[in-house]
């Protein structure tokens, strides 16, 4: 009796083992690293971290507590830039957040399995830095600077916040387990529309009231 306690004991360990694994997994401190490349006194770069952090919070990590986010502001300066994507690769991060290509490109050339989420990038297919938008294929994905169809005198650009925002549902999906390869990159979901009247002027061309009337922004 004792011997088949014995077993029956050990086989009720090993089933329990995985679980009590996997819960410690799961409690464990996720480490985010997020390269900036603008100045941390920046009040663009503030509002599109806040915009970040309140939405990964939304999704339940917090900063301190089950998430630990490290930011490094690249000022602009391109070397900088470099040395904080070797540094942030180097506190082994779960996943990196970073903005363009001055930001995405050190990080891939530093590595090429730390799970990636990159906002406003203008064309990272043809830049290499995935092999599709559908298809990332790497560590890599992210979302897409604009459309270069929009462009001339009618500006149109994406909300940059909402991009933070959305990425930080990207990191969600990592953290959780996905992989960037198979989280396709995604355009703005958002746009705003500015004329800019001196231009029109200056061309010649009139712009009708009912366009103006759509517009976010009016430019004298």
């Amino acid at each position: 009796m004792r011997r088949r306690s014995f077993i029956a004991g050990l086989g009720s360990a090993s089933v329990a083992l995985p679980i009590i694994a996997q819960a410690q997994q799961s409690e464990r401190t996720r480490r985010i690293g997020v390269l900036m490349t603008l100045a941390s006194d920046d009040k663009r770069g503030q509002t599109f971290i806040s915009a970040f952090v309140e939405r990964l919070q939304q999704l339940g990590w917090t900063n301190g507590g089950n998430a630990q986010i490290d930011i490094r502001w690249g000022g602009g300066d391109a070397d900088r830039i470099r040395r904080y994507a070797t540094e942030l690769v180097a506190l082994a991060p779960d996943a990196i957040l970073t903005v363009g290509a001055v930001g995405l490109a050190p990080l891939l050339q530093v590595t090429r399995s730390v799970p990636i989420v990159f906002v406003v990038v203008p064309n990272p297919v043809s830049a290499g830095f995935v092999e599709s938008l559908g298809h990332p294929g790497g560590n890599a994905t992210g979302f897409l600077m604009f459309e270069y169809a929009l462009s001339g005198l009618i500006s149109y650009g994406p909300d940059f916040a909402d991009q933070y925002r959305q990425a930080a549902r990207y990191i969600d999906r990592v953290l959780k387990g996905e992989a960037p390869a198979d989280l396709p990159v995604q355009a703005p979901s958002k746009y705003a529309v500015a004329i800019n009247l001196g231009t029109a002027k200056a061309l010649g061309l009139a712009v009708p009231p009912a366009l103006l009337a759509r517009a976010d922004e009016v430019i004298e």
